[in-house]
């Protein structure tokens, strides 16, 4: 029997909550989410789902203890305590992945109060290619498209897509130690990042690629059928050769893709603008101004791609949006009916509903 006030906090409790507020007022749903950092993306996509009628407030998972992370924040709410009153918002990581190989993605996958980024976590939205320019014309003020992100990112998802699977092909299996996530990311490490001679790391990555996957090969001669099956199924759930990127470890595609790219990028976008400022200055000091305007008004590339919304319009995230337009579908349709008093009147309407959303060499 729980014996502290923090122990009965769920679902319920929120509910009674709600009950004991005026008519008038809105309906809050508590939504946990991992860490600090993802309090500001989740904020941003269910606000949109906000009106005069209910509204959500992002908390973390504890308060007395200050713990996070996705398997504190399943511990703690998705057992019993999660409802129509409290939400749990977690990084997919690779448990979307694994479609139900382990009980972390069986609750992931199944519960209706569990939403996840259906791509690997928030950094890879970050990161999302189409976004990219957008992030270095915030950083630098200058709008010149000089590097292709898109083809980039695409050459380079297609390079690890074939380890990628057998990455997920060993995560299903009681042997995942044996090709952890560790081991994946040393492979596809593109290294050192030059814009002269940028496609040339894509062009190793290719090469460590091929020999890990023979490698692979050799060490599972039985598992051809299983891997290409798998790698159908992943299809399935979209992730294509063009866009792995998106499933990668976050932190990974982050720290080592394209936070090193967009720092070559931009650096060189704001030695272009600190020259035009030369070339156009008619004296010292007005070239002395500008330049220390210009500076003032520059933002880090980390910062910026931080504040990178331009997710939005992927896939994964309007897969995202509508998992919650159906939660809110099914939340309004659960409410019952206002009954009728003796004059015919009713006390309340309903809200009404929202509709739902919408061959190879070897193994590879």
């Amino acid at each position: 029997m729980p014996k502290r006030l923090k122990d009965n906090i769920n679902s319920d409790y929120f509910n009674a909550a709600n009950k004991m507020r005026p008519k008038a007022a809105r309906r809050r749903i508590a939504a946990y989410v991992e860490s600090y950092d993802d309090v500001f993306f989740w904020r941003m996509v269910l606000s949109e789902f906000e009106n005069e009628k209910l509204y959500f407030e992002v908390m973390l998972p504890s308060k007395a203890n200050l713990s996070k992370g996705k398997k504190q924040v399943l511990m703690n709410l998705v057992s019993s305590n999660v409802g129509e009153a409290m939400i749990a918002c977690v990084d997919a990581d690779y448990d979307y992945l694994m479609q139900g190989a382990t009980k972390t993605s069986e609750k992931i996958i199944t519960s209706p109060y569990v939403f996840h980024t259906y791509v690997y976590a928030i950094e890879n939205f970050q990161c999302f290619a189409p976004s990219l320019h957008d992030v270095c014309v915030m950083a630098t003020l200058n709008d010149h498209n000089i590097f292709d992100f898109e083809e980039y990112l695409r050459l380079y998802s297609q390079a690890i897509f074939p380890l990628f699977v057998w990455s997920i092909w060993y995560y299903r299996t009681p042997d995942y130690g044996e090709f952890s996530l560790s081991d994946f990311n040393r492979v596809i490490d593109p290294g050192h990042f030059s814009l002269q001679n940028a496609f040339n790391g894509i062009a190793n990555v290719r090469h460590k690629v091929g020999r890990k996957v023979a490698q692979l090969q050799r060490e599972n001669p039985d598992a051809k059928e299983s891997y290409l099956a798998l790698k159908d199924e992943l299809k399935s759930l979209g992730v294509t050769p063009d866009t792995t990127y998106l499933f990668i470890q976050g932190h990974h595609l982050y720290d080592n893709v394209v936070a090193p790219m967009l720092n070559k990028v931009c650096e060189k976008l704001r030695r272009e603008r600190e020259a035009e400022i030369h070339i156009k200055a008619m004296h010292n000091t007005q070239m002395r101004n500008e330049l220390s305007c210009y500076e003032h008004s520059l933002e880090s590339v980390a910062s910026m791609l931080k504040k990178n919304t331009g997710y939005a319009r992927s896939p994964q995230y309007q897969k995202l949006k509508g998992d919650i337009r159906y939660f809110l579908k099914n939340l309004r349709a659960s409410i019952p009916a206002p009954q009728e008093n003796d004059e015919g009147d009713t006390s309340a309407q309903s809200p009404t509903p929202q509709q739902p959303h919408e061959d190879e060499k070897s193994f590879t």
